[in-house]
């Protein structure tokens, strides 16, 4: 019988004293400095009202164009259980003088209160820091049986990091933020809220370079990350990632080295400590890819095809070296990641005749280094045209109109087919694109040009899509053509 009884004890660890709960409403008082009113037992965070679930605490912040406290009651209806005001209500709630500084204040409570072997990773750069980040929990959760937080979609700016902060159980072993920007100082203000043990820096290319001026302050913008970098055991000042083949290496590097920080490196160069060894195209599409690690060799496979994905694996396997995680679920994890919406996800398009087109969804973001490389994976789809929708690159300033012309190049590499512009940006490839010159094949690119999402759907189907087709759609988010790729995800008639 006793032997039976110890069968059935349970161990108990220190864990076991941790609340079920993400928040009760004191303790969302006690880290805000607020005044609470009732009594919750909280289970998410959101600022948006739409996002509201059962049992979520409500973020009422006021905004240039908005004001949260007009959206009380519709967070209420859709479950929330409490609020966080800077008026008093007749519901649960802590009264602060400034909800955003409340927000803050929360996430800074969170990043305090998690386990001291857990480990923040936080992670920027111009291009491919969500699917970067995205690829680094599922990594992590699988290895950690479900104990991995990250920041959901891209919540990057100055309201999604405290936000996703705040929704970090206790019990986190691994938080993985990412941290966008515009303008300088930005990133110097998140890490200085998430302090991470490992800051990683995916590249560096010409995204917001209207309001930056050039590469190098932008390169120097993005290694503000390294700043906020805590040491952990054996690691005094945190170890800052940065990829060993961008011009900007030694630059990152000195400004990583002058926070205190030890430097990991990856990329095809020798110097490299994530080192390029090889890259296989499978026969669906993936790569089976080669690393050198220093002291031992990976050999893994990335679902998701292109080459910029094979160097996003070597950032993905350095960060999870670098926090201690197992590299066998990492190699697992990326044999079975998929695009995410308007950043890679490729699905079919049915057709009138009952063929089918395959659809790349890019609409998310676009900026010249993602769209060379989204042009790429176009290039390498084995399909019977190749048809390119893409949308103006934003926030170029004076640089624009060189940098779109410049994709003619891209899109004769990638055997396009036929292209539809969208947006006045665009002008500039569409002279390209018009002049005499004939590109690899000996004729020109056709074209349209468009002025927005809806003439752009016009503009296909007029062209009219065929069975073995491949369309990718890529532009700035504000140019809007994830409306387009809804209409091209459904039936046709």
């Amino acid at each position: 019988m006793a032997a039976k009884a110890k069968l059935r004890e349970w161990p108990v660890t220190a864990e076991d004293g941790q609340p079920l709960a993400l928040w009760t409403l004191a303790e969302v008082a006690a880290a805000t400095g607020g005044e609470a009113f009732g009594e919750a037992q909280i289970s998410n965070v959101a600022t948006d009202s739409r996002e509201i679930v059962e049992g979520g605490l409500f973020f009422a912040m006021r905004g240039e164009a908005m004001d949260g406290h007009k959206f009380l009651d519709k967070a209420f209806e859709l479950g929330a259980v409490a609020a966080v005001v800077e008026q008093p209500i007749d519901r649960p709630h802590v009264l602060v003088k400034d909800s955003f500084a409340a927000l803050q204040a929360l996430a800074r409570a969170a990043r305090g209160r998690i386990l001291p072997e857990a480990r923040v990773i936080g992670v920027t750069g111009s291009v491919g820091k969500t699917s970067v980040k995205e690829a680094i929990f599922a990594a992590l959760e699988r290895s950690s049986h479900g104990r991995a937080h990250r920041s959901v979609k891209s919540y990057n700016n100055h309201v999604g990091v405290p936000l996703s902060m705040t929704r970090m159980p206790q019990r986190t072993l691994y938080g993985i933020f990412e941290m966008g920007m515009n303008h300088a100082g930005e990133i110097r203000d998140l890490t200085a809220l998430a302090r991470p043990h490992v800051a990683l820096i995916t590249t560096i290319a010409p995204a917001h370079i209207e309001n930056l001026g050039s590469e190098e302050a932008i390169a120097d913008a993005k290694a503000e990350i390294f700043e906020g970098l805590q040491g952990f055991e054996g690691h005094e000042g945190g170890i800052a990632i940065i990829p060993a083949d961008i011009p900007h290496y030694e630059r990152l590097r000195a400004a990583a080295i002058a926070c205190g920080a030890e430097v990991m490196s990856y990329g095809r160069a020798p110097h490299s400590d994530i080192r390029l060894l090889d890259a296989l195209s499978g026969m669906l599409g993936g790569t089976l890819v080669t690393v050198d690690l220093g002291d031992s060799r990976l050999c893994y496979s990335v679902s998701v095809p292109g080459d910029h994905w094979v160097m996003n694996s070597l950032a993905v396997v350095a960060a999870v070296r670098a926090v201690g995680g197992d590299l066998g679920a990492t190699g697992l994890a990326l044999a079975e990641m998929q695009g995410m919406a308007g950043r890679g996800l490729r699905s079919g398009i049915e057709l009138a005749d009952g063929g089918k087109a395959l659809l790349i969804d890019e609409s998310y973001n676009a900026n010249p280094a993602s769209m060379r490389a989204s042009l790429s994976v176009l290039g390498g789809e084995p399909a019977k045209r190749r048809i390119a929708v893409l949308g103006a690159m934003k926030e170029l300033g004076d640089f624009g109109p060189a940098l779109h012309a410049a994709l003619v190049e891209p899109m004769v590499a990638a055997k396009v087919d036929y292209a539809v512009l969208v947006g006045d940006e665009m002008a500039a490839l569409a002279q390209e694109l018009g002049k005499s010159g004939p590109d690899a094949l000996g004729k020109p690119i056709p074209f349209a040009h468009c002025r927005n999402a809806q003439e752009a759907g016009k503009a296909l189907a007029d062209y009219g899509l065929a069975q073995g087709d491949a369309v990718l759609v890529k532009g700035s988010n504000s140019v809007g053509l994830g409306s387009l790729v809804a209409t091209l995800c459904q039936t046709t008639n």
